[in-house]
């Protein structure tokens, strides 16, 4: 084997210990020596291995966490028709609770060769996460595209929302309604959207109410991303006073509206719901869901524009281009307020002293989704 090497790097004109972290798919190498390794191997005669060989110009991986958040779905369907149209042939992998990691999707989309690999709310969303395995996977020659978080350790295409303009939309929105306790229901804090929010919660909170950074962290309630989640959240809140609820995403929301309604309350007369995606179908629930629009369509056209361009760098035509440094740039999208039925007017004391609540500003805020559903 020490020959070997000694071949190869004598060959690619560079170390050994270059040789074998190319050949281990190891990062640290720049594409043009990766390509100079590669070329030594043919020149030899030398079988690449597996993971080296030549990317499929067919398949494109997509990695989701899971299928049953509608939003997912949503993704994948935007995605793979925009791949289709130019050519590809998306191969969706999605994890499954007691089934695949994402790292065992990832080393499975790989050895099948594929040419790159979207990640949607991946482990690059997770603060606590080990991100050397995204750079292992460049290392592999591999590109990918990440949506939904951001880690500035990794070298990558990053497509976003704008979660904190999208909470502050939804707290202007309540305020303006006369909610005056307004919680904050989402998932654990150490991903980077949920930090993304409470930012945005807070900063909203203390523009548009006054309230203090402690008073308004007190109103935030972390769970999980499901219909449980959101009820025991919402549940907590409740019981913080709030008249109305912000919730991370479409299916949190559900469960917040069956938390106020297993206390004898209405939505939205008595406790005003607001959810996070606008989910396909999400217009049609009892009552409307009044929800912050994710941009589906347009974050996965640009991943997958993003994602070709780092397939066209990373297949050079000639010495010039093999020099291009990966691209760590994080494209932002703005959220857009939908309005529906979810949300109404808050509600004081009765003044008579009966213990009754009577509406602050009489009608609801007349502001509706301009957008036919």
């Amino acid at each position: 084997m020490t020959a070997r090497l000694a071949d190869i790097a004598v060959q690619a004109g560079v170390s050994e210990a270059t040789v074998s972290r190319v050949l281990n798919g190891k990062p640290g190498v720049s594409a043009t020596t990766r390509q100079s390794v590669l070329a030594a191997l043919d020149v030899l005669g030398y079988e690449r291995p597996v993971r080296l060989r030549q990317r499929s110009a067919g398949l494109v991986g997509l990695i989701t966490p899971e299928l049953e958040n509608p939003i997912f779905p949503a993704f994948a369907q935007v995605i793979g028709q925009a791949l289709t149209r130019q050519g590809y042939t998306p191969v969706l992998a999605t994890q499954t609770p007691g089934g695949s990691t994402e790292d065992e999707l990832t080393e499975m989309l790989v050895d099948r060769g594929v040419a790159g690999i979207i990640f949607v709310s991946g482990l690059h969303a997770d603060t606590t996460a080990d991100m050397g395995r995204y750079e292992a996977l460049r290392g592999q020659g591999v590109p990918f595209v990440l949506i939904n978080g951001y880690s500035d350790k990794v070298q990558a295409p990053f497509i976003s929302p704008d979660d904190g303009v999208a909470i502050s939309l939804a707290v202007t929105h309540l305020a303006a309604l006369g909610h005056e306790r307004i919680g904050l229901a989402l998932g654990p804090r150490r991903f980077v959207p949920v930090q993304r929010k409470i930012e945005g919660f807070l900063r909203a909170m203390r523009e548009q109410l006054g309230m203090s950074e402690a008073a308004a962290g007190g109103l935030v309630q972390h769970s999980l991303y499901t219909l449980e989640g959101g009820q025991a959240a919402a549940g907590a809140l409740l019981e913080r006073g709030c008249t109305a609820v912000v919730c991370a995403s479409d299916m949190m929301a559900l469960g917040a509206i069956r938390a106020a309604r297993q206390r004898g309350l209405e939505v939205p007369d008595d406790v005003s719901v607001v959810g996070y995606d606008d989910s396909p179908l999400i217009a049609f629930t009892d009552p409307p869901l009044t929800t912050i629009r994710q941009p589906v369509q347009a974050m996965g056209q640009a991943a997958v524009r993003a994602l070709l361009e780092e397939v066209g760098g990373s297949l050079p035509e000639g010495p010039a281009e093999t020099s291009r440094a990966p691209l760590r740039t994080e494209f932002v999208f703005h959220p857009e307020l939908v309005v529906r039925g979810s949300t109404a007017s808050a509600r004081r004391p009765d003044p008579d002293g009966g213990g009754g609540i009577a509406s602050v500003s009489g009608a609801r805020k007349a502001v509706q989704d301009p957008t036919p559903e």
